[in-house]
């Protein structure tokens, strides 16, 4: 059984109120134009980007699944200022396979981060931060991910369920090519309660209070035995006082 259970996604006018009241927030792709205030064609200019990310050498579980680049920001308002690029460091106690590890990624290409809608995105993303957390710079860990069936199973949370130890995560769906699996559960950090569901819509976004839930998304699997998969996907990571590790 692969059952698909649609996201809740929520109006726009209503995202800052849902994730304070619950912890988390889901937006259509239309609701994540309008918030942006950006055309579909200028969204779909970064995705080219995504078939030139890197293998990720650091999986503890032998695993060749997963591509991915990773840049870092300051966002303070309106600005948005790079950081010389930087390791990706986590503590153990919020990642326990790859935790404690210095992790150097290829960073996000220049002409990425040049374009006006890498720019919104990580200023609305900040901006939601600060409709939760209080108005601050932000520093902002961006992340591309591919995870694909190379290996037959693509893992996109090796980790397991965990916190990200920041104030606000934002997980954008880029796409889903030829797969099945990858859905993404959230649960309460001090409580049983959680929601399931599957990101499948291009450019739909999953917002979560990192202080208040805990996330992960399921393994994926290929379609068609033998033929190769993969899931898309732009997670930026918004944390106050400074990057995890200085």
């Amino acid at each position: 059984m692969n059952a698909v259970f649609p996201p809740p996604t929520v109006p726009l006018e209503q995202l800052d109120a849902t994730l304070a009241r619950q912890g988390f927030a889901l937006l259509d792709a239309a609701a994540v134009q309008r918030w942006l205030g950006l055309e579909a064609q200028a969204l779909a200019a970064l995705q080219p980007s995504w078939e030139r990310l890197c293998p990720d050498h650091y999986l503890r579980d032998g695993g060749r699944y997963r591509k991915r680049r990773h840049s870092c920001f300051v966002v303070e308002g309106a600005q948005v200022r790079q950081v010389p690029h930087r390791v990706h460091w986590q503590p153990l106690q919020y990642n326990a396979l790859h935790g404690g590890m210095q992790r150097w990624f290829e960073p996000i290409e220049p002409e990425v981060v040049a374009q006006p809608a890498w720019q919104r995105l990580l200023q609305q993303t900040a901006a939601a931060a600060s409709a939760l957390k209080g108005a601050q710079p932000w520093y902002v860990e961006a992340h591309q991910f591919r995870i694909d069936t190379t290996d037959g199973i693509g893992r996109p949370t090796p980790e397991g369920a965990h916190r990200d130890g920041m104030e606000l995560v934002a997980v954008y769906l880029l796409a889903r090519q030829g797969i099945k699996g990858g859905e993404s559960r959230v649960f309460e950090a001090d409580g049983p309660h959680g929601q399931r569901f599957t990101l499948t819509e291009p450019w739909s976004l999953l917002l979560l209070d990192d202080e208040r839930v805990i996330h992960e998304s399921t393994p994926i699997q290929p379609l068609v035995p033998g033929e190769l998969g993969w899931r898309d996907t732009l997670v930026l990571t918004c944390r106050s006082g400074g990057f995890q590790g200085d």
